[in-house]
């Protein structure tokens, strides 16, 4: 525990100071974290970095994470990508006369859309031309405080369990514990900026922080079960690995983003 917390807080603090100072820091951390992130997923499904199959799926990634606007360009379209990045994995299936299956080409297209779009989400929000800080700050806080929500009201609540054959531990009322307090602190982030962020506006990105934050922490769990692996990684001591930390942020921000809940 101790080397758990040693840990949080120094990732934190780390996370923060990148986040304060925007631009190419911010952007070059989340680029980091995407590729750490996506050999983590190449990993855990038995491919090596380097096959081809994974070289194509990096790149689909970098294409969604690299921050375009910081160089006045503007990004790929998404579907292209995705459709590109569809084909060469096809014909990887193809040259390789099966041996990269066609289950493998989709995992690695999968891959490429949850890790790099999942990690572009947070530094479009940063990026943004009005307060982009405080609102990647409120999305961030709001997940946080679900995660501190529902594990304190785990475990002095907790009796019903909320889906056992995925995460024996989370319980219901722990999940509406996190709902709780993300949405308490969606209405502080509210009521110091009131003008920056309406209280339906925060409270509709308070929700979304904690179910779809929930949700992400579920998605990761389910798959480490399939994998059967603890940890997606272990460059967190105490941790685990960038998808295990980072299980939420990357499903939640794609999420506000398409909502419309911040502004454009």
């Amino acid at each position: 525990m101790k080397q758990r917390i040693v840990t949080g807080v120094l990732a934190a603090a780390g996370f923060i100071a990148f986040a304060l100072a925007g631009g190419w820091f911010f952007a070059g951390l989340l680029v980091l974290m995407a590729i750490i992130g996506f050999s983590e997923y190449v990993r855990m499904n038995g491919f090596a970095w380097h096959h081809p199959a994974s070289l194509i799926g990096f790149a689909g990634m970098l294409t969604f994470v690299l921050p375009w606007s910081l160089w006045d360009m503007e990004a790929p379209s998404a579907l292209m990508v995705m459709w590109i990045a569809a084909f060469l994995l096809l014909a990887v299936t193809v040259v390789s006369k099966n041996k990269t299956t066609i289950d493998g080409a989709a995992l690695m297209l999968l891959g490429a859309l949850y890790v790099g779009y999942g990690f572009g989400a947070l530094d479009t929000v940063r990026q943004m031309e009005e307060h982009g800080l405080f609102w990647t700050f409120l999305v961030l806080g709001c997940i946080i405080a679900s995660d501190v929500g529902a594990y304190f009201a785990g475990r002095a609540l907790g009796k019903h369990k909320l889906w056992p054959s995925i995460s024996p531990n989370k319980t219901i009322e722990g999940a509406a514990g996190g709902v709780i307090l993300s949405l308490i602190t969606a209405v502080a982030f509210a009521l110091a900026m009131p003008d920056v962020v309406s209280l339906p506006r925060a409270l509709g990105i308070g929700l979304i922080a904690a179910v779809a934050g929930q949700l992400g922490d579920l998605i990761q769990s389910a798959y480490k079960r399939v994998r059967d692996i603890k940890d997606t990684g272990a460059i967190l001591p105490g941790h685990g690995g960038i998808l295990d930390r980072c299980d939420s942020w990357i499903i939640v921000f794609p999420l506000v983003l398409l909502s419309g809940l911040l502004p454009t």
